[in-house]
């Protein structure tokens, strides 16, 4: 039974694609909450610790941003490639960097650190048990069938929520803790993943879109050094930044009829949150419960992170 219930929650969008169209609900530019929603405590320390501020994080970023022309244009290109606005790809910096790490200075540094991951005899393993290893087990059957690594990675995130997490598998005891920190982070918790501080997990999760519309070769979670350097690599990690920011308007549209391409501070949410596919079929549930109940659809709220892009969003639109 639990195999039926992940198969089916990892194909729910795609069974949404075939009903019929229902009117496509464009979300408004501007943050739905009047003052910014509370930051994590985990933020807030981080930047207590560096002995700085969110604003002095901000204008970093956004420095770098200003003065580095190349990548304004990098972004500008990759944006093209996969059709979205280039501030999708700003506002997701933004926020990554003032919240969660700070910017380096110069763009060359994240060149010398993809190479210096290349460097290291990395793998992806929990108590030397390999990732490749670990989805051979049969919890992970039912995902056997998805060929694109979307789905077949969402599965198997899928499968790790229900019957692995913070639980006793043959013996073995595994964490209560995402999929994405227990198996893709060799080195600790919460290090930084480059200029889009993007997890090896959703690098995953998107390689066969960012092969098909920018031609870079896929990824596969048994070479983990080759993941490493693509997220760290501005030039690689760019096209990867853009394809979640896609799937997030694309799945939005399709599953919870709202068209967010407006709306940079709702995309950022969903880089900083995760998960857009759950996000999207939790809001298209609970507006079919209000429509039945005659009342009005909830819109898509940013977060603390997508507010400040938002907020800020007249200076950032400027870059272009």
């Amino acid at each position: 039974m639990k195999r039926h219930l992940i198969l089916f929650a990892t194909s729910c969008f795609l069974l949404s694609a075939l009903q019929p169209a229902a009117a496509v609900t464009v979300v408004p530019e501007g943050n739905r909450n009047e003052s910014q929603p509370g930051v994590p405590a985990a933020s807030a320390k981080r930047t207590r610790e560096m002995n700085t501020t969110y604003e002095a994080k901000y204008q970093k970023i956004y420095n770098l941003l200003k003065t580095d022309s190349k990548l304004r244009s990098k972004i500008a290109s990759v944006a093209r490639t996969y059709g979205i606005d280039p501030v999708h790809i700003v506002g997701a910096l933004v926020g990554e960097h003032t919240y969660n790490v700070d910017a380096y200075d110069r763009l060359q540094t994240y060149y010398v650190k993809a190479i210096s991951y290349v460097q290291q005899g990395l793998s992806f393993d929990y108590q030397g048990e390999t990732i490749g290893d670990f989805v051979k087990r049969p919890q992970f059957s039912a995902c056997a069938q998805f060929k694109d690594s979307l789905r077949l990675w969402t599965c198997r995130e899928d499968v790790w929520e229900q019957d692995f997490r913070g639980k006793t598998v043959g013996g073995k005891r595994f964490p209560d803790n995402r999929f994405s920190a227990v198996f893709f982070q060799p080195f600790y918790a919460g290090q930084s993943f480059g200029l889009g501080q993007l997890s090896p997990l959703i690098a995953l999760q998107m390689t066969d879109m960012v092969s098909r519309y920018s031609g870079l070769p896929k990824l596969d979670a048994d070479h983990a050094a080759d993941v490493y350097k693509t997220i760290m690599d501005p030039d690689l990690t760019l096209p990867y930044m853009a394809a979640a920011l896609k799937h997030s308007i694309d799945v939005y549209r399709r599953v919870a009829d709202f068209d967010i391409s407006g709306n940079p501070g709702i995309t950022a949410t969903l880089y900083n949150t995760g998960g857009p596919d759950g996000r999207a079929r939790a809001l298209a549930d609970a507006n079919a419960a209000r429509l039945a109940n005659g009342e009005e659809p909830l819109l898509p709220e940013e977060n603390y992170y997508g507010w400040l892009v938002n907020e800020k969003i007249d200076q950032l639109r400027a870059l272009f």
